[in-house]
Order: structure tokens, then C-alpha cells, then sequence
């Protein structure tokens, strides 16, 4: 992997210079930049951050330039409203950021010798424990990630410690011990409250199992989730085009006229 040139750098350093330069100026003189707050921007650095990860789904490099582009907005202006309060600069937060990327690189930036990106990711967690001053494994896992991607991190990083199955056999046979589990606890219809929590709770465990074994195929389940989403809006909106088509309304077709469409998409 090539890394940039001398020129390159300095042509990125001179677009930084400016767009600084214009943040400032908006900052100072732009009302709706003015008002804005940490708080206020979340909402709004959240969903640029789910757009930027949907461009990347549909690989649509001109999409991922622009949301790049205004996540880099964002933590311009982040750290503008810090300086106002006298927090930090963007030269601290870059600073920063360099700092830890040597220490969590010793085979890079010191003596220390690695086999593989598995040790490596085991180098970074143990360091990143060490700087954090966390008593648990697990402390650096923010407790408002969506379930899915929470549920792959705890797993990864436990994993790196040895906790947890050994391989993909393990992991997919755990699955399954659960799926039975899960079928045993909701055999009674209707379920009692109480049945109904313990059913809960096991199928929130075969989903924690199903990610693990994610894991170990070296799938993303979030991303895996997102495609199937994706796909079925795009059959079933086929299916009612196709009903369309044929001079029907859609919520007038029975279950088994539905699913005889959903049997030709396939």
C-alpha cells in the first residue's frame, strides 16, 4: 500500500488550512453556525454518520466523498466550540490522536515484534485498557451502540483475552443448543407473562450467539442485516408493482395470493 507523496501531503495540508480558515469565518459570522452547541450537533453528526455508512453499503464513492466531507464538517466545528470554551484546539485533538496511534503501534513505532493482525488487535486492547485505566474488558464499549454492533464488540474483545468458544463448530453448535432452548420455552400458546420474559431473554441469547458465530465467518451481522433489509424492500416493492400491473389493490389479496407472488419473485 503506497503511502502519499510529500506533494500530496502538502496539497492536503493547504485544503485543511483553508477549510479552517472558512469554519472560522462561519463560526464568526453565520447565525446558524453560531448557535450551534456540542449538544445540537449530535443528533446531527448521528445521522451524517449513518449516511456516510449506507454510502458505503451501495459503494457509491461519490456519496462516501461528500459524507466524509461533512463529518469532517463536524469535527471542525466540534473543536471550534471547544476553543471558545477554552476546552481544547484541533491541534490538541490531532496531537492526541498521534500520541495514542504510536503507543497502540509498537511493532510500527518501537521494538516489540507481532505474527499477525490477530496480535495486533490484541496489542491495541491491551494498551487501550492500560491508558483508560478500565477495570473491565468491556469498559470501552459504549453503552448507547445499536444492539447488534454492541453485541460484536463485547465478543471481540472478550475474545482477546480467550474467553468464550474456540472456533466456528463451537460457536454454530452453541448456536443451535439455543435455537432448542428458545423452540422449548414458547411450545406453549399463548405464553404466560413470565413465559413470554423467559422467551425474550433466549432468543436475545440466540441472537448473542448467532453474532458470535458471525464473527468467526468473518461476517459483519449489521452490515449482513442491513442487506437482507435492503433486498426484501426491494422484492416485496417489485411484488406490488407487479400487483399494480395487474389492476389489483394489494391489501384485497389474501395471505396465500401474497405469498404466491413472493414463490414467482423468488
Amino acid at each position: 500500500m503506497k503511502s502519499p507523496t510529500e506533494l500530496e501531503n502538502n496539497k492536503a495540508l493547504r485544503a485543511f488550512s483553508q477549510l479552517l480558515v472558512m469554519m472560522g469565518e462561519l463560526r464568526e459570522k453565520c447565525p446558524w453556525d453560531q448557535r450551534q452547541t456540542m449538544e445540537s450537533l449530535r443528533h446531527l453528526t448521528i445521522e451524517e454518520t449513518f449516511e456516510l455508512s449506507e454510502a458505503i453499503l451501495e459503494g457509491d464513492i461519490g456519496d462516501i466523498k461528500k459524507e466524509l466531507g461533512d463529518l469532517l464538517l463536524h469535527i471542525v466545528l466540534y473543536t471550534l466550540i471547544a476553543t471558545e470554551q477554552r476546552s481544547f484546539t484541533i491541534t490538541n485533538v490531532i496531537q492526541a490522536l498521534c500520541e495514542k496511534l504510536i503507543h497502540r503501534h509498537p511493532h510500527i513505532y518501537g521494538q516489540e515484534k507481532v505474527e499477525n493482525e490477530q496480535a495486533v488487535k490484541q496489542n491495541w486492547e491491551k494498551r487501550k485498557l492500560q491508558e483508560k485505566g478500565n477495570q473491565s474488558v468491556l469498559g470501552g464499549v459504549p453503552h448507547t451502540l445499536p444492539s447488534l454492533i454492541k453485541a460484536m464488540r463485547i465478543q471481540e474483545k472478550v475474545s482477546m483475552i480467550g474467553f468464550g468458544c474456540p472456533d466456528s463448530k463451537s460457536a454454530w453448535q452453541e448456536a443451535q443448543e439455543k435455537i432448542q432452548v428458545l423452540m422449548q420455552k414458547n411450545s406453549q400458546h399463548p405464553p404466560t407473562p413470565t413465559q413470554h420474559k423467559r422467551a425474550q431473554e433466549e432468543f436475545g441469547t440466540l441472537l448473542f450467539s448467532l453474532v458470535n458465530y458471525a464473527r468467526f465467518i468473518e461476517i459483519n451481522p449489521e452490515e449482513a442485516l442491513e442487506k437482507a433489509n435492503k433486498k426484501f424492500i426491494q422484492e416485496f416493492q417489485h411484488i406490488e408493482q407487479q400487483v399494480i400491473n395487474e389492476g389489483k389493490q394489494i391489501t384485497q389479496l389474501s395471505t396465500a395470493e401474497l405469498m404466491s407472488y413472493g414463490k414467482a419473485t423468488n
